[in-house]
């Protein structure tokens, strides 16, 4: 508005969505609280406090309350700036309520209700590597994401009902073209690096303190702008971050005796944890207070993961005070450290796997998931299905199940739709960071000296203080001024890797 009022009819619909953001969040807590610190005899009653909440945020969501709120918001639209927060919390809550009104409040709570029970059997079976345990469990998350997706409806493949939950606005077809692309240029980069001498790593596997891990992983953190005053680091099974609002931001990290493993996550986490602290407070708890889309989210854990914290600059400036923190490295020199770091190796583990070959784990979840939801898939042949698939796209294949089909926590919670999104991020990242350098010329350099404001101060401008205001389409194409495109990613990959591996090769280029 330009004397800047907002109407009536906006004040109360965003009143009303706050009790549901409430409500959400107070869900996000029991469950944040489930993956660190709750005892294990708790499973039963925290899934009945869960089906609760997310019943009770749901029936606010789809009540004629909302309908009538909604309504009147939309009626005041034409006096709002198209662009600002109010007008784009009414489109984005109108989004939210065709799509979620098709789901009956008791789907949800059971739902609910069965991933969190899920999840517990999930942390069992993995440790005793005994997928029949978690077999029924697994059959029930499947049963009922195919029962969401013939809720809400879809144009070709049931897949994409759920998909578009993580992703709005993208479909099986698009992420079909992308990897298809992505396996295009990448299967014989693959191949040229098998080719070549590995990097020896050894010195990266042994007894690492944790508390030194621990420290260097905050140090870092701090550096990159998380803010350990609205933020915190547990230990959890699978490393995850989790926001309850933009002043209380949490992530988790797991210990190894493969010292990158936790390092990484920390840095990969704490780039979720940015993006959420820097959602402006003027759009929490309401239906803009989180990311655009779990693509996006991922670019920010995959940028400062990846081209920031695995990038040689990167290292020049902190290896010094790794090896400080860990004396056994002290004789091992920068260069020797960075290619170990970097070292392809098809990998049975997805959140251990490198840069190159770290797609292909996430296609081989695409193919499968997608198969499980339209059933050409049973439940009881997917160890078999993983190993085969494995076996055939890197040339490993697990011996056990913990190392195969149980090492994700993802189908446990019901999350299916969601691994298309950690590819996504990854071709994101690069669009971004390469604009971020357009613009700031000095940047490597400015990481090279541990400085960090800028590229953050990027991200908050471009990214972070939009929210959800945009789909993710529209949000690209804002940042960069460009559409998805898998290119600048691929060119990434082969100018990095090719001169790590010495290969001496271009990205291949794709003709029309």
């Amino acid at each position: 508005m330009a004397d800047g009022t907002i109407p009536e009819p906006i004040q109360q619909l965003r009143a009303h969505l706050a009790t549901i953001a409430d409500l959400r969040a107070a869900a996000a807590v029991l469950r944040w609280d489930q993956e660190t610190y709750m005892p294990p005899a708790g499973a039963a009653g925290r899934a009945e406090q869960l089906g609760t909440l997310m019943r009770l945020a749901h029936e606010l969501l789809v009540s004629p309350r909302t309908r009538d709120l909604l309504a009147a918001a939309e009626g005041v639209l034409d006096r709002l700036d198209p662009d600002s927060d109010e007008a784009r919390m009414v489109v984005m809550t109108r989004r939210d309520y065709d799509r979620l009104s098709r789901l009956p409040a008791e789907f949800v709570a059971a739902r609910a209700r069965a991933a969190s029970l899920s999840i517990q059997v999930w942390r069992e079976a993995r440790r005793r590597n005994d997928f029949p345990a978690f077999r029924p469990a697994l059959a029930q998350m499947v049963e009922l994401a195919r029962r969401e997706a013939d809720y809400l409806g879809y144009p070709e493949h049931p897949y994409d009902a759920l998909l578009d939950h993580y992703e709005p606005g993208m479909t099986s077809r698009h992420v079909e073209a992308l990897f298809a692309r992505l396996r295009e240029a990448t299967v014989p980069l693959v191949r040229a690096i098998g080719g070549r001498p590995s990097p020896d790593d050894s010195f990266l596997h042994g007894e690492f303190d944790v508390q030194q891990q621990r420290a260097f992983g905050v140090e870092v953190a701090q550096a990159f702008g998380y803010d350990f005053s609205r933020g915190r680091l547990d230990e959890s099974a699978h490393p995850f971050a989790t926001s309850f609002h933009p002043d209380d931001v949490r992530i988790t990290t797991r210990y190894s005796r493969y010292l990158p493993s936790a390092i990484f996550a920390i840095f990969h986490e704490a780039g979720h944890a940015l993006y959420e602290q820097g959602i402006p407070p003027r759009l929490a708890r309401t239906c803009l207070g989180r990311g655009a889309s779990l693509g996006f989210h991922e670019s920010q854990s995959r940028l400062w993961e990846n081209l920031v914290g695995r990038s040689r600059p990167f290292w020049e400036h902190y290896y010094p005070r790794l090896q400080e923190r860990f004396p056994s490295l002290r004789v091992v020199d920068l260069d020797r450290f960075y290619r170990a770091i970097n070292r392809v190796q098809p990998s049975l583990i997805r959140v251990e796997s490198d840069e190159v070959t770290y797609n292909l784990h996430i296609m081989l979840r695409f193919d499968l998931e997608r198969r499980l939801v339209e059933g050409t898939l049973a439940v009881d042949e997917l160890p078999d299905a993983w190993r085969e698939r494995m076996q055939a796209s890197l040339g490993v294949a697990p011996q056990t199940d913990a190392e195969g089909v149980l090492q994700d926590i993802h189908w446990a919670s019901g999350s299916l739709g969601y691994f298309p999104t950690y590819t996504l991020g990854n071709v994101i990242s690069v669009q971004l960071f390469e604009a971020a350098r357009r613009d700031r010329p000095g940047l490597l350099e400015e990481i090279g000296r541990g400085q960090f404001g800028g590229l953050l101060g990027w991200l908050r401008e471009r990214v972070h203080r939009h929210g959800r205001k945009y789909l993710p389409a529209d949000l690209l194409r804002r940042a960069t001024g460009t559409d998805l495109t898998p290119e600048p990613y691929l060119r990434y990959l082969a100018g990095k890797f090719g001169d790590l591996y010495g290969l001496g090769v271009e990205q291949p280029v794709r003709r029309p």
